[in-house]
């Protein structure tokens, strides 16, 4: 009777077994078809890997063909962190953040310090780090630690250099300095003083009224003519650059400090930092006053009144090209636009108008007079059409040029533009 029941036992045993394994085959097959539906990578939380790992473990060493989730290196991995679970929380033991450690507080807080403090670049930093023993940064992780505290890693903070202050005030910046003319007068030889305003921004200029004594007075007075006058040209100033001079007094900032402008005196022989105001004095001395003998106070005065007028007819069409070509290029170059001062950055040009003054005081025949003017003349034509036209009536008048005029004529055609006579 035991073996029959040995038996019977066996064959349901045997039964059981082999219904829970075709359940077992459908339950892994199934698995797989719904494994394939899912992305390549299943993110577990904590608590579900250590249900997995409680569950796995009782199962063995057939653990390797049931694991679908993960791959039973992973899983194997698992199992093993789970054995310094501790006792007392009863969960698996918080694991480092992936990833390079981030560094220590107390070498950004040096970094932040360096780079505010002395205002240094970020490879200046770098070396002053590895001065101090501190080698377990890059400079890209002093650069990093820099932008995170709101600064910029070059090493051009703070105010910034004496250029990026003269073009961004470029729009309400207006520069100032004198210029003596020696003149000669019925007294003898008397030095002149003009007192010039230029404006950074469109190359405008406002000159005084020569004088033999520039006293603080006279400067004052012109200093209320020349803010009456940029008022009328439609300018408004907000910093005016001037020097060292001693004729610039109290009484001259005052002028200008009651019309809201902030007076800045440039460093101690550096006319670099006022080269505006030095430019146009050169182009001023080169291009008319040396060109003549000055005789009295009315004569500087006519000379300078045509020099500015012929300045400001020189600069109209290239101040409309560069706003065509602005307008072409961001859509931002109309004309008067504060955002693009218009003569900023211009290259300086060959004059054309005291060629013709000069010819005929070298000697030149009338003929080479009036042939330069006629070179003048046909560069500022606007069509290739009547240059060519008169290029023909050129050198029909050549023929009859004396030779040494034919040299000062072919020394004219052969430039794109009449060159200044040295």
């Amino acid at each position: 009777m035991p073996r029959l029941l040995r038996a019977l036992w066996l064959f349901l045993a045997s039964a059981t077994d082999r219904e829970l394994a075709r359940m077992v085959e459908y339950l892994k097959e199934e698995n797989r078809i719904l494994r394939s539906k899912l992305p390549e990578r299943i993110a577990v939380t904590t608590r579900e890997r250590a249900r997995l790992v409680k569950l796995g473990r009782a199962v063995g060493t057939a653990i390797r063909e049931l694991v679908t989730i993960v791959s039973p290196r992973t899983f194997a991995r698992w199992v093993a962190g789970a054995k310094g679970t501790s006792a007392k929380a009863g969960r698996a033991a918080p694991t480092a953040k992936p990833g390079r450690p981030r560094t220590e507080s107390e070498v950004r807080e040096l970094i932040v310090r360096l780079g505010r403090e002395n205002q240094w670049g970020y490879t200046r930093v770098l070396g002053e780090l590895r001065k101090l023993g501190v080698h377990t940064v890059s400079r890209s992780t002093v650069a990093n630690v820099l932008r995170e505290a709101g600064l910029d890693p070059g090493p051009k903070r703070g105010e910034g250099s004496w250029t990026d202050f003269v073009t961004r005030h470029a729009a309400t910046l207006w520069a100032s300095d004198f210029v003596s003319v020696r003149t000669l007068t019925s007294a003898g030889v008397v030095d002149l003083y003009l007192l010039f305003f230029i404006h950074v921004g469109s190359r405008r200029v406002v000159v005084s009224n020569p004088t033999a004594h520039p006293d603080a007075a006279w400067v004052a007075q012109q200093a209320r003519n020349a803010t009456m006058e940029i008022a009328d040209l439609g300018l408004t100033a907000s910093h005016l650059l001037i020097d060292h001079d001693a004729k610039f007094t109290g009484a001259f900032d005052a002028v200008w400090s009651a019309e809201g402008c902030e007076v800045r005196r440039v460093g101690p022989r550096a006319p670099n930092m006022n080269a505006y105001a030095e430019r146009w004095v050169q182009s001023l001395r080169v291009e008319c006053l040396d060109q003549f003998v000055i005789v009295g106070e009315r004569h500087l005065r006519y000379l300078v009144r045509v020099r500015r007028a012929l300045q400001r007819r020189e600069a109209a069409p290239i101040a409309r090209e560069r706003a065509a070509a602005r307008s072409r290029t961001n859509g931002r170059g109309r004309t008067g636009d504060p955002s693009v001062p218009v003569g900023c950055g211009e290259v300086p040009r060959a004059p054309r108008w005291h060629a013709q003054a000069l010819l005929p005081r070298r000697g030149l025949s009338t003929a080479a007079s009036g042939q330069s003017h006629r070179v003048a003349k046909d560069h500022a034509f606007a069509t290739r059409g009547e240059q060519r036209s008169h290029a023909r009536s050129r050198r029909r008048a050549a023929a009859v040029v004396s030779p040494r005029s034919r040299i000062w004529q072919n020394r004219f055609t052969r430039s794109p533009v009449t060159p200044r006579i040295r």
